[in-house]
């Protein structure tokens, strides 16, 4: 059973980035076009048209700590309530996802 609630606050993503960047993998599960828009410094991208398949060959340490966002927090729910059925305990969903990022972590970012 995951030790994680689903869903992290942007707020708190915003900490964890800047204690500890190495700490944890942050995955963008947006499209191309958006994220060519904006996406916060470090993310991957890893869209969810094809989430799976991306995921099965690129993410293979089960006890990392992954937080996914998107644009609104949807999709990036769904990305990590995947990843948590096939054993990734430590995959989170934030919440309000690039929106509220850019709302309450950095205005500055480009808004879709």
């Amino acid at each position: 059973m995951p030790d994680l609630p689903v869903e992290i606050s942007v707020e708190d993503t915003s900490a964890l980035l800047q204690a500890d960047r190495a700490a944890l993998r942050l995955i963008d599960c947006r499209e191309q076009d958006e994220w060519d828009i904006c996406h916060i410094d470090g993310a991957e991208l890893m869209p969810l048209t094809r989430f799976a398949e991306d995921a099965t060959a690129k993410l293979q340490d089960k006890s990392q700590r992954i937080i996914i966002y998107c644009h609104h927090g949807m999709r990036s729910l769904r990305a990590a309530s995947w990843l948590r059925q096939t054993g990734f305990d430590k995959v989170q969903s934030m919440a309000g996802g690039i929106a509220a990022w850019s709302d309450y972590v950095d205005p500055e970012m480009p808004r879709y």
